[in-house]
Protein backbone atom coordinates (compact mmCIF):
# COMPACT_ATOMS: atom_id res chain seq x y z
CA UNK A 1 0.00 0.00 0.00
CA UNK A 2 1.25 2.93 -1.09
CA UNK A 3 2.61 5.72 1.35
CA UNK A 4 2.45 9.46 0.47
CA UNK A 5 5.32 11.56 1.72
CA UNK A 6 5.21 15.04 0.29
CA UNK A 7 2.15 15.94 -2.25
CA UNK A 8 1.90 18.69 -4.59
CA UNK A 9 -0.97 20.93 -4.32
CA UNK A 10 -2.18 21.76 -8.28
CA UNK A 11 -4.04 24.73 -6.68
CA UNK A 12 -3.76 28.07 -4.64
CA UNK A 13 -6.31 30.26 -2.25
CA UNK A 14 -7.78 29.09 0.54
CA UNK A 15 -8.33 25.45 -1.23
CA UNK A 16 -4.28 25.50 -0.79
CA UNK A 17 -4.18 26.15 2.44
CA UNK A 18 -6.53 23.28 3.67
CA UNK A 19 -4.78 21.00 1.78
CA UNK A 20 -1.20 22.15 3.42
CA UNK A 21 -2.86 22.50 6.47
CA UNK A 22 -4.10 18.62 6.39
CA UNK A 23 -0.92 17.04 5.40
CA UNK A 24 1.01 18.63 8.07
CA UNK A 25 -1.39 16.95 10.26
CA UNK A 26 -0.86 13.95 8.72
CA UNK A 27 2.54 14.04 8.80
CA UNK A 28 3.41 15.08 4.56
CA UNK A 29 5.32 17.74 3.41
CA UNK A 30 3.58 19.55 0.90
CA UNK A 31 5.01 21.15 -2.79
CA UNK A 32 2.98 25.00 -3.53
CA UNK A 33 2.74 25.42 -7.29
CA UNK A 34 1.91 29.15 -8.26
CA UNK A 35 1.75 31.83 -10.66
CA UNK A 36 4.32 34.82 -10.51
CA UNK A 37 1.15 36.59 -9.12
CA UNK A 38 1.00 34.00 -6.18
CA UNK A 39 3.96 34.48 -4.81
CA UNK A 40 3.26 36.36 -1.73
CA UNK A 41 0.24 33.99 -0.97
CA UNK A 42 0.04 32.17 2.15
CA UNK A 43 -0.12 29.02 1.74
CA UNK A 44 2.96 29.71 -0.62
CA UNK A 45 4.70 31.08 2.30
CA UNK A 46 4.16 28.09 4.65
CA UNK A 47 4.76 24.93 2.06
CA UNK A 48 7.84 22.87 2.54
CA UNK A 49 8.43 23.86 -0.74
CA UNK A 50 7.19 26.32 -3.57
CA UNK A 51 7.86 26.41 -7.10
CA UNK A 52 6.44 29.00 -9.47
CA UNK A 53 4.94 27.32 -12.74
CA UNK A 54 4.55 30.31 -14.49
CA UNK A 55 2.74 33.76 -15.25
CA UNK A 56 -0.41 35.04 -13.70
CA UNK A 57 -2.95 34.19 -16.82
CA UNK A 58 -4.26 30.38 -15.36
CA UNK A 59 -3.98 28.92 -18.55
CA UNK A 60 -0.36 29.26 -18.15
CA UNK A 61 0.34 28.44 -14.47
CA UNK A 62 -2.60 26.86 -12.71
CA UNK A 63 -3.46 25.02 -15.71
CA UNK A 64 -0.36 24.08 -17.84
CA UNK A 65 -0.15 20.43 -17.03
CA UNK A 66 3.74 19.79 -18.14
CA UNK A 67 4.62 22.13 -15.87
CA UNK A 68 2.55 20.95 -12.90
CA UNK A 69 3.65 17.47 -13.68
CA UNK A 70 7.62 18.66 -13.94
CA UNK A 71 7.23 20.42 -10.55
CA UNK A 72 6.14 17.09 -9.39
CA UNK A 73 9.25 15.45 -10.81
CA UNK A 74 11.52 17.86 -9.95
CA UNK A 75 10.64 18.08 -6.04
CA UNK A 76 10.02 14.31 -5.73
CA UNK A 77 6.46 14.14 -5.05
CA UNK A 78 4.89 10.73 -4.47
CA UNK A 79 1.30 12.83 -5.16
CA UNK A 80 -0.76 15.56 -6.52
CA UNK A 81 -3.96 16.60 -5.28
CA UNK A 82 -5.83 18.84 -7.25
CA UNK A 83 -7.99 21.10 -4.59
CA UNK A 84 -11.17 22.22 -6.76
CA UNK A 85 -11.48 24.45 -9.87
CA UNK A 86 -8.84 24.42 -12.55
CA UNK A 87 -7.41 20.95 -13.36
CA UNK A 88 -9.96 19.32 -10.57
CA UNK A 89 -12.35 17.39 -12.78
CA UNK A 90 -9.95 17.02 -15.90
CA UNK A 91 -9.86 13.41 -16.82
CA UNK A 92 -6.73 13.61 -18.97
CA UNK A 93 -4.71 15.57 -16.09
CA UNK A 94 -5.81 12.64 -14.13
CA UNK A 95 -4.40 10.04 -16.83
CA UNK A 96 -0.94 11.80 -16.90
CA UNK A 97 -0.59 12.22 -13.00
CA UNK A 98 -0.67 8.56 -12.72
CA UNK A 99 1.23 7.35 -15.67
CA UNK A 100 4.03 9.82 -14.61
CA UNK A 101 3.77 7.10 -11.37
CA UNK A 102 2.21 9.83 -9.30
CA UNK A 103 -1.08 9.21 -6.91
CA UNK A 104 -3.70 11.71 -7.70
CA UNK A 105 -5.86 12.44 -5.08
CA UNK A 106 -9.00 11.96 -6.45
CA UNK A 107 -11.53 9.74 -8.51
CA UNK A 108 -10.24 7.29 -11.33
CA UNK A 109 -9.95 9.04 -14.17
CA UNK A 110 -13.14 7.09 -16.01
CA UNK A 111 -15.76 8.52 -13.45
CA UNK A 112 -14.15 12.14 -13.58
CA UNK A 113 -14.34 11.71 -17.65
CA UNK A 114 -18.12 10.19 -17.92
CA UNK A 115 -19.72 12.71 -15.01
CA UNK A 116 -17.93 15.61 -16.85
CA UNK A 117 -20.26 14.64 -19.59
CA UNK A 118 -23.75 15.93 -18.47
CA UNK A 119 -25.48 13.94 -21.57
CA UNK A 120 -23.16 10.53 -20.32
CA UNK A 121 -23.73 11.62 -16.83
CA UNK A 122 -27.27 11.46 -16.83
CA UNK A 123 -27.44 8.46 -19.17
CA UNK A 124 -25.50 6.56 -15.85
CA UNK A 125 -27.06 7.82 -13.01
CA UNK A 126 -30.28 6.68 -13.92
CA UNK A 127 -29.12 3.36 -14.59
CA UNK A 128 -27.52 3.48 -11.21
CA UNK A 129 -31.09 4.14 -9.91
CA UNK A 130 -31.06 8.23 -8.93
CA UNK A 131 -33.97 10.01 -9.64
CA UNK A 132 -33.77 12.24 -12.80
CA UNK A 133 -35.53 14.57 -14.19
CA UNK A 134 -37.88 13.86 -16.92
CA UNK A 135 -36.00 14.80 -20.27
CA UNK A 136 -34.26 13.74 -23.58
CA UNK A 137 -32.42 10.16 -23.12
CA UNK A 138 -29.03 12.43 -24.53
CA UNK A 139 -28.26 14.73 -26.88
CA UNK A 140 -30.81 16.76 -29.30
CA UNK A 141 -30.44 18.25 -33.00
CA UNK A 142 -33.28 17.70 -34.50
CA UNK A 143 -35.90 20.29 -34.04
CA UNK A 144 -38.88 17.97 -34.85
CA UNK A 145 -37.83 15.27 -32.24
CA UNK A 146 -37.09 18.39 -29.37
CA UNK A 147 -40.87 19.49 -30.36
CA UNK A 148 -42.21 16.03 -30.06
CA UNK A 149 -39.92 15.73 -26.76
CA UNK A 150 -40.83 18.78 -24.68
CA UNK A 151 -45.19 18.47 -26.00
CA UNK A 152 -44.14 15.08 -23.81
CA UNK A 153 -42.21 16.60 -21.18
CA UNK A 154 -45.00 19.25 -20.90
CA UNK A 155 -43.49 22.94 -21.04
CA UNK A 156 -41.30 24.73 -19.62
CA UNK A 157 -38.42 22.79 -20.81
CA UNK A 158 -34.65 24.06 -20.33
CA UNK A 159 -32.28 23.53 -22.91
CA UNK A 160 -28.30 22.53 -21.30
CA UNK A 161 -25.12 22.34 -22.66
CA UNK A 162 -23.96 19.40 -22.04
CA UNK A 163 -20.53 20.41 -21.27
CA UNK A 164 -19.60 23.19 -18.67
CA UNK A 165 -21.71 24.79 -16.33
CA UNK A 166 -22.26 27.85 -14.49
CA UNK A 167 -25.38 29.37 -15.97
CA UNK A 168 -23.82 28.68 -19.52
CA UNK A 169 -25.35 27.48 -22.90
CA UNK A 170 -28.82 27.28 -20.98
CA UNK A 171 -32.17 28.21 -21.99
CA UNK A 172 -35.48 28.44 -20.23
CA UNK A 173 -38.33 27.75 -23.52
CA UNK A 174 -42.27 28.46 -22.34
CA UNK A 175 -43.99 27.22 -25.00
CA UNK A 176 -42.89 25.50 -28.96
CA UNK A 177 -42.33 28.52 -31.64
CA UNK A 178 -39.46 30.01 -29.07
CA UNK A 179 -37.70 26.01 -29.46
CA UNK A 180 -35.64 26.35 -32.62
CA UNK A 181 -34.19 29.45 -31.72
CA UNK A 182 -33.69 28.68 -28.18
CA UNK A 183 -31.62 25.37 -29.34
CA UNK A 184 -29.62 27.16 -31.82
CA UNK A 185 -28.98 29.62 -29.18
CA UNK A 186 -27.88 27.75 -26.68
CA UNK A 187 -25.51 25.14 -28.67
CA UNK A 188 -24.00 28.68 -30.00
CA UNK A 189 -23.07 29.55 -26.45
CA UNK A 190 -22.39 25.84 -25.68
CA UNK A 191 -19.48 26.20 -28.60
CA UNK A 192 -18.18 29.46 -27.90
CA UNK A 193 -17.77 28.66 -23.82
CA UNK A 194 -17.26 24.94 -23.67
CA UNK A 195 -15.58 24.23 -27.55
CA UNK A 196 -18.73 21.68 -27.31
CA UNK A 197 -22.15 22.49 -28.95
CA UNK A 198 -24.17 19.65 -27.98
CA UNK A 199 -27.26 20.15 -25.74
CA UNK A 200 -29.50 18.25 -24.27
CA UNK A 201 -33.45 19.17 -22.75
CA UNK A 202 -35.13 18.82 -19.08
CA UNK A 203 -38.35 19.58 -17.80
CA UNK A 204 -38.23 22.93 -16.35
CA UNK A 205 -38.41 23.20 -12.43
CA UNK A 206 -40.48 26.14 -11.55
CA UNK A 207 -38.92 27.15 -8.20
CA UNK A 208 -36.77 24.02 -6.92
CA UNK A 209 -34.47 24.05 -3.88
CA UNK A 210 -30.86 22.93 -4.41
CA UNK A 211 -29.98 20.25 -2.59
CA UNK A 212 -26.46 18.55 -2.77
CA UNK A 213 -25.34 15.01 -1.05
CA UNK A 214 -22.12 14.28 0.02
CA UNK A 215 -20.77 11.11 -0.99
CA UNK A 216 -16.94 9.10 -0.26
CA UNK A 217 -16.01 5.72 -1.89
CA UNK A 218 -12.94 3.85 -1.77
CA UNK A 219 -12.77 2.44 -5.06
CA UNK A 220 -13.29 -1.61 -4.07
CA UNK A 221 -17.19 -1.36 -3.86
CA UNK A 222 -17.51 0.63 -0.49
CA UNK A 223 -18.98 3.86 -0.12
CA UNK A 224 -21.07 5.65 2.33
CA UNK A 225 -22.79 9.33 2.43
CA UNK A 226 -22.50 12.13 4.89
CA UNK A 227 -25.98 13.91 4.50
CA UNK A 228 -26.98 16.67 2.28
CA UNK A 229 -26.21 20.65 2.04
CA UNK A 230 -28.49 22.84 1.10
CA UNK A 231 -26.99 25.52 -1.72
CA UNK A 232 -30.43 26.90 -2.64
CA UNK A 233 -29.06 30.37 -2.10
CA UNK A 234 -26.98 31.20 -5.42
CA UNK A 235 -26.67 34.46 -7.86
CA UNK A 236 -26.25 33.72 -11.30
CA UNK A 237 -25.62 30.09 -10.69
CA UNK A 238 -23.21 30.67 -8.32
CA UNK A 239 -23.38 29.45 -4.44
CA UNK A 240 -23.34 32.44 -1.90
CA UNK A 241 -24.41 30.73 0.96
CA UNK A 242 -24.61 26.74 1.87
CA UNK A 243 -25.72 25.03 4.88
CA UNK A 244 -26.30 21.08 6.16
CA UNK A 245 -28.55 19.75 7.11
CA UNK A 246 -30.92 21.48 5.00
CA UNK A 247 -33.55 23.37 6.72
CA UNK A 248 -36.21 21.31 4.66
CA UNK A 249 -35.61 17.83 4.28
CA UNK A 250 -36.70 15.03 7.26
CA UNK A 251 -34.44 12.44 8.67
CA UNK A 252 -36.61 9.68 6.52
CA UNK A 253 -35.97 12.13 3.46
CA UNK A 254 -32.31 12.29 3.88
CA UNK A 255 -32.10 8.31 4.58
CA UNK A 256 -33.40 7.52 1.88
CA UNK A 257 -31.84 9.76 -0.77
CA UNK A 258 -28.79 9.30 0.82
CA UNK A 259 -28.79 5.42 0.89
CA UNK A 260 -29.60 5.82 -3.30
CA UNK A 261 -26.40 8.16 -3.96
CA UNK A 262 -24.47 5.39 -1.45
CA UNK A 263 -25.24 2.36 -3.27
CA UNK A 264 -24.91 3.99 -6.51
CA UNK A 265 -21.42 5.13 -5.82
CA UNK A 266 -20.57 1.54 -4.36
CA UNK A 267 -21.90 -0.10 -7.58
CA UNK A 268 -19.58 2.38 -9.59
CA UNK A 269 -16.78 1.50 -7.53
CA UNK A 270 -16.13 5.11 -6.94
CA UNK A 271 -13.02 6.23 -5.26
CA UNK A 272 -12.81 9.30 -3.35
CA UNK A 273 -15.27 12.52 -2.54
CA UNK A 274 -18.02 13.51 -4.61
CA UNK A 275 -20.98 15.26 -4.63
CA UNK A 276 -24.43 14.77 -6.22
CA UNK A 277 -26.22 17.61 -6.86
CA UNK A 278 -29.99 17.41 -6.81
CA UNK A 279 -33.17 19.80 -7.51
CA UNK A 280 -35.68 19.26 -4.67
CA UNK A 281 -39.35 20.60 -5.07
CA UNK A 282 -42.39 19.02 -3.82
CA UNK A 283 -40.23 16.54 -2.14
CA UNK A 284 -39.03 15.43 -4.98
CA UNK A 285 -35.09 15.06 -5.98
CA UNK A 286 -33.96 15.58 -9.41
CA UNK A 287 -30.46 14.58 -10.48
CA UNK A 288 -28.30 17.19 -11.99
CA UNK A 289 -25.01 16.35 -12.05
CA UNK A 290 -22.27 14.99 -9.92
CA UNK A 291 -19.04 17.01 -8.65
CA UNK A 292 -15.86 14.59 -9.07
CA UNK A 293 -14.17 16.72 -6.44
CA UNK A 294 -14.10 18.37 -3.13
CA UNK A 295 -16.63 20.74 -2.85
CA UNK A 296 -16.29 24.46 -1.75
CA UNK A 297 -18.77 24.14 0.68
CA UNK A 298 -17.16 20.86 2.42
CA UNK A 299 -16.97 22.33 6.13
CA UNK A 300 -20.39 22.60 6.73
CA UNK A 301 -20.51 18.51 6.32
CA UNK A 302 -17.08 18.54 8.58
CA UNK A 303 -18.77 20.28 10.70
CA UNK A 304 -21.94 18.44 11.60
CA UNK A 305 -20.33 15.07 11.10
CA UNK A 306 -16.87 15.08 12.56
CA UNK A 307 -15.17 13.89 9.85
CA UNK A 308 -11.78 15.44 8.17
CA UNK A 309 -12.83 14.88 4.57
CA UNK A 310 -9.40 15.72 3.07
CA UNK A 311 -7.79 13.58 5.10
CA UNK A 312 -10.24 11.08 3.93
CA UNK A 313 -9.51 11.88 0.51
CA UNK A 314 -5.38 11.42 1.01
CA UNK A 315 -6.29 8.31 2.64
CA UNK A 316 -8.29 6.79 0.12
CA UNK A 317 -5.56 7.47 -2.31
CA UNK A 318 -3.00 5.58 -0.49
CA UNK A 319 -5.06 2.91 -1.00
CA UNK A 320 -6.62 2.48 2.55
CA UNK A 321 -10.75 1.62 3.36
CA UNK A 322 -13.22 4.04 4.22
CA UNK A 323 -12.71 5.54 8.15
CA UNK A 324 -16.30 4.87 9.18
CA UNK A 325 -19.05 2.69 8.05
CA UNK A 326 -22.21 4.50 7.38
CA UNK A 327 -24.05 3.16 10.74
CA UNK A 328 -20.94 5.03 12.35
CA UNK A 329 -22.33 8.65 10.71
CA UNK A 330 -24.27 10.69 12.81
CA UNK A 331 -25.52 14.30 11.90
CA UNK A 332 -25.01 16.74 14.66
CA UNK A 333 -26.15 20.34 14.94
CA UNK A 334 -26.06 22.93 12.21
CA UNK A 335 -23.62 24.62 10.22
CA UNK A 336 -23.49 27.73 7.92
CA UNK A 337 -20.78 28.70 5.51
CA UNK A 338 -20.75 32.40 3.79
CA UNK A 339 -18.62 32.93 0.55
CA UNK A 340 -16.68 35.88 1.35
CA UNK A 341 -15.69 37.83 -1.95
CA UNK A 342 -13.48 40.50 -2.76
CA UNK A 343 -16.70 42.14 -4.42
CA UNK A 344 -19.41 45.20 -4.14
CA UNK A 345 -21.57 43.91 -2.03
CA UNK A 346 -24.24 45.90 -4.16
CA UNK A 347 -23.10 45.65 -7.53
CA UNK A 348 -21.03 42.37 -7.80
CA UNK A 349 -18.01 44.10 -9.00
CA UNK A 350 -14.25 42.96 -8.46
CA UNK A 351 -12.98 44.55 -5.75
CA UNK A 352 -9.03 43.52 -6.39
CA UNK A 353 -6.23 45.21 -4.41
CA UNK A 354 -4.35 45.27 -0.73
CA UNK A 355 -5.69 44.16 2.31
CA UNK A 356 -4.99 47.36 4.70
CA UNK A 357 -6.01 45.78 7.86
CA UNK A 358 -7.42 42.10 8.73
CA UNK A 359 -8.92 40.36 11.34
CA UNK A 360 -10.61 36.66 11.16
CA UNK A 361 -13.54 36.28 13.96
CA UNK A 362 -13.29 34.16 15.91
CA UNK A 363 -14.48 31.87 19.58
CA UNK A 364 -16.43 28.64 19.98
CA UNK A 365 -17.04 26.87 17.07
CA UNK A 366 -16.27 29.75 14.68
CA UNK A 367 -13.85 28.67 11.45
CA UNK A 368 -12.24 31.20 8.76
CA UNK A 369 -10.61 29.47 5.59
CA UNK A 370 -8.43 32.12 4.06
CA UNK A 371 -5.35 33.02 2.67
CA UNK A 372 -5.86 36.80 3.50
CA UNK A 373 -3.28 38.60 5.47
CA UNK A 374 -2.66 42.42 6.38
CA UNK A 375 -0.56 43.54 3.07
CA UNK A 376 -1.60 40.90 1.41
CA UNK A 377 -2.54 41.93 -2.42
CA UNK A 378 -5.58 39.92 -3.64
CA UNK A 379 -4.39 39.69 -7.98
CA UNK A 380 -7.19 40.53 -10.32
CA UNK A 381 -6.40 37.59 -11.82
CA UNK A 382 -8.83 34.64 -10.62
CA UNK A 383 -12.11 33.79 -9.00
CA UNK A 384 -12.86 36.80 -6.02
CA UNK A 385 -13.61 34.27 -3.57
CA UNK A 386 -10.92 35.21 -0.56
CA UNK A 387 -12.96 33.65 2.74
CA UNK A 388 -14.91 31.36 3.67
CA UNK A 389 -17.00 31.77 7.22
CA UNK A 390 -18.36 28.36 8.65
CA UNK A 391 -20.16 28.48 12.09
CA UNK A 392 -21.11 25.63 14.11
CA UNK A 393 -24.72 25.09 16.22
CA UNK A 394 -26.20 23.24 18.15
CA UNK A 395 -29.49 24.48 16.01
CA UNK A 396 -30.15 26.42 13.50
CA UNK A 397 -31.18 29.24 15.57
CA UNK A 398 -27.79 28.92 17.27
CA UNK A 399 -26.06 29.12 14.42
CA UNK A 400 -27.30 31.86 12.94
CA UNK A 401 -26.84 34.03 15.98
CA UNK A 402 -23.50 32.60 16.06
CA UNK A 403 -23.08 33.93 12.33
CA UNK A 404 -24.34 37.05 13.42
CA UNK A 405 -21.45 37.71 15.81
CA UNK A 406 -19.01 36.26 13.70
CA UNK A 407 -19.72 38.77 10.92
CA UNK A 408 -19.74 41.88 12.94
CA UNK A 409 -16.08 40.71 13.97
CA UNK A 410 -15.20 39.93 10.63
CA UNK A 411 -12.42 43.08 9.55
CA UNK A 412 -10.75 43.65 5.99
CA UNK A 413 -9.93 47.10 5.02
CA UNK A 414 -8.70 48.38 1.39
CA UNK A 415 -10.85 46.23 -0.85
CA UNK A 416 -14.95 45.89 -1.15
CA UNK A 417 -16.21 42.45 0.43
CA UNK A 418 -19.58 40.54 0.17
CA UNK A 419 -19.67 40.66 4.24
CA UNK A 420 -22.28 43.58 4.47
CA UNK A 421 -24.61 41.01 1.56
CA UNK A 422 -24.13 38.72 4.57
CA UNK A 423 -25.11 41.00 7.22
CA UNK A 424 -28.29 41.62 5.57
CA UNK A 425 -29.32 38.30 4.56
CA UNK A 426 -29.59 37.47 7.87
CA UNK A 427 -32.31 40.07 8.68
CA UNK A 428 -34.37 38.76 6.55
CA UNK A 429 -37.27 36.55 8.48
CA UNK A 430 -37.24 34.64 5.17
CA UNK A 431 -33.85 33.57 5.34
CA UNK A 432 -33.96 33.25 9.30
CA UNK A 433 -36.82 31.04 8.74
CA UNK A 434 -35.25 28.65 5.89
CA UNK A 435 -37.92 29.45 3.66
CA UNK A 436 -36.27 30.04 0.00
CA UNK A 437 -34.85 28.22 -2.91
CA UNK A 438 -33.03 28.75 -6.14
CA UNK A 439 -34.72 32.09 -7.58
CA UNK A 440 -35.11 33.66 -3.96
CA UNK A 441 -31.62 35.54 -3.72
CA UNK A 442 -31.45 37.11 -7.08
CA UNK A 443 -35.64 38.46 -6.32
CA UNK A 444 -34.63 39.66 -2.92
CA UNK A 445 -31.38 41.22 -4.39
CA UNK A 446 -34.11 43.05 -7.17
CA UNK A 447 -36.24 44.21 -4.49
CA UNK A 448 -33.24 46.01 -2.18
CA UNK A 449 -31.87 47.61 -5.18
CA UNK A 450 -35.27 48.87 -6.41
CA UNK A 451 -35.77 49.96 -2.52
CA UNK A 452 -32.33 52.05 -2.66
Amino acid sequence: MPEIKKLLIANRGEIALRIHRACHEMGIKTVAVHSTADTEAMHVRLADEAICIGPPPAGESYLNIPAIISAAEISGADAIHPGYGFLSENAKFAEIVEAHGLIFVGPKPEHIRVMGDKVEAKRTAGALGLPLVPGSDGAISDVAEARRLAADIGYPVIIKAASGGGGRGMKVCTSEDQLETLMKQAGTEAKAAFGDATVYMEKYLGNPRHIEIQVFGDGNGNAIHLGERDCSLQRRHQKVLEEAPSPVLSTEERDRIGGICAKAMADMAYRGAGTIEFLWEDGEFYFIEMNTRLQVEHPVTEAITGLDLVREQIRIAEGHPLTLRQADVHFRGHAIECRINAEDPRTFAPSPGQVKQYHAPGGMNVRVDSGLYAGYRIPPYYDSMIAKLIVYGTTRQGALRRLRRALEEFVVEGVKTTIPLHQALLDDPQFQAGDYTIKWLEEWLARNDEQA
